[in-house]
């Protein structure tokens, strides 16, 4: 073991003890999940505020300390692995199994989002077959699977204005779009779900601009019709974000690469109570917070 992967095992089990003081004596969730985003791991000189080659140790912790609380799966949101200055498609493979070995320490199914950056120097099928999704057909960027009673639905974001993939970098990150097929199939899946849903997707879907999905309006009248919809989580915007829209909460985690050291990390659990409240443990500096859809926002959810 290394001298920083010692540290990261002894930092979490204090993030690990610090968490269970804010735990009451209560009901147990219906379930609880682990969800990190951005990590941009690449063996590359740190850039500003992103160290890319300090997100693998900081992973390595959350994996720690996600296991030991029990979580039933582990999503990361996108925005996996970076890439060189001089995009080289054999060395950004190389990053992203590597960032991937960290994360197959967790002990439970692990998932994707796909994110802008995870088609830097490769195609979206390069990328799935380096990192697969536990249970999930080879190759779908987006999908659903159920645990705990609740379904998650997985968007995939990155798809130019005219419908076609981001692949090896052809794209800028201000124009994401969900493509025409994605919106019917989601508003497909969401009428045939039996269970309250939470949607999970990389770029921002609660605002306009360079950070929102170019079709966020669009994509929004789809969940909201459902009445059905609990939460939408989020990545891309480093800093993280909380808003709520016609009774629907979108919660914006923080990005994993912003600052040196294992202390400016940022990742958490996601437990589901009974009566639907989220309720979101932030680690290192991830926020922490508890929130509920509105009683109009899941009329179809089986629970007001």
């Amino acid at each position: 073991m290394t001298r920083r992967r010692l540290l990261s095992a002894v930092t979490a089990t204090l993030a690990a003890a610090a968490a269970v003081a804010t735990m009451t004596a209560e009901a147990p969730p219906l379930l609880r999940f682990g969800v990190v985003t951005d990590l941009h791991y690449a063996d590359i000189d740190a850039a500003g505020t992103r160290s890319y080659r300090e997100s693998d140790d900081k992973l390595a912790e959350c994996v720690q300390v996600l296991n030991a609380k029990g979580a039933a799966f582990l999503v990361e949101l996108g925005d996996f692995k970076d890439q060189d200055r001089a995009p080289d498609e054999a060395r950004t493979l190389k990053y992203l199994e590597t960032i991937e070995s960290v994360f197959a320490g967790f002990k439970g199914p692990r998932y994707h989002v796909l994110g802008n950056h995870d088609t830097d120097s490769l195609s979206k099928a390069q990328f799935l077959a380096a990192a697969p999704n536990t249970g999930i057909v080879p190759n779908a960027t987006r999908y659903a699977f159920v645990s705990g009673g609740v379904r998650f639905v997985v968007l995939d974001a990155n798809h130019r204005s005219d419908g076609s993939d981001y692949d090896h970098g052809n794209f800028s990150w201000t124009d994401s779009n969900i493509d025409t097929p994605q919106v019917a199939w989601l508003a497909k899946t969401l009428g045939a779900s039996a269970e309250p849903v939470i949607v999970l997707v990389h770029q921002q879907l609660d605002g306009t601009g360079d950070y929102y999905v170019k079709n966020a309006a669009e994509v929004r009248a789809v969940l909201e019709k459902s009445g059905k919809v609990i939460a939408v989580l989020q990545g891309h915007r480093h800093e993280g974000a909380f808003s709520t829209i016609n009774g629907i909460p979108y919660f914006t985690v923080r990005g994993l690469v912003e600052g040196a050291g294992v202390w400016n990390s940022a990742y958490a659990t996601v437990d589901i109570m009974p009566d639907l409240e989220v309720r979101i443990v932030g680690y290192r500096r991830a926020e922490s917070r508890n929130f509920r859809a509105s009683a109009a926002a899941l009329v179809g959810s089986g629970r007001r």
